[in-house]
């Protein structure tokens, strides 16, 4: 979706059965505008911020897990307290450069996962996630 039209926002969203609120509308035009992105709640909301989208903090964390219910944006947890939302949805791993807090996708035919464990009784795989951390050499 690089450069996503504004109305392709709008059927994305009607499409996951979302209402375009005009908040949505707006969220969804920072995050799906650029392609493939990594972006936190904080850095959502200095974007919109600095675009003059009136919204707040609370709203922000509330519309990005509603577009990650709705399968619009895939969340990636580099640690306890820090989360990024990805808005490529396909299955692939991630580098992060925790010196810089910058995740970044590993291309896929860089990295392959061989063998996954057996999920117990009951249950499935919903989805492998993998987060290569990274670190400056000394």
């Amino acid at each position: 979706m690089n450069g996503c039209p504004w109305h392709d926002v709008k059927e994305m969203l009607r499409q996951v059965g979302l209402r375009p609120t005009r908040q949505r509308m707006a969220l969804g035009w920072l995050l799906f505008n650029k392609g493939d992105r990594h972006l936190t709640a904080e850095m959502l909301y200095e974007e919109a911020t600095r675009a003059k989208v009136p919204v707040s903090l609370a709203t922000i964390y509330n519309t990005l897990h509603q577009f990650t219910d709705a399968g619009l944006l895939r969340p990636v947890a580099v640690d306890g307290s820090k989360a990024y939302f990805d808005t490529n949805v396909t299955d692939h791993h991630h580098f992060f450069i925790e010196s810089e807090n910058e995740l970044f996708d590993v291309p896929n035919a860089e990295f392959s996962l061989d063998k996954t464990p057996v999920a117990p009784e009951g249950y499935e795989i919903a989805r492998v996630d993998v987060v290569v951390r990274l670190r400056r050499k000394s």
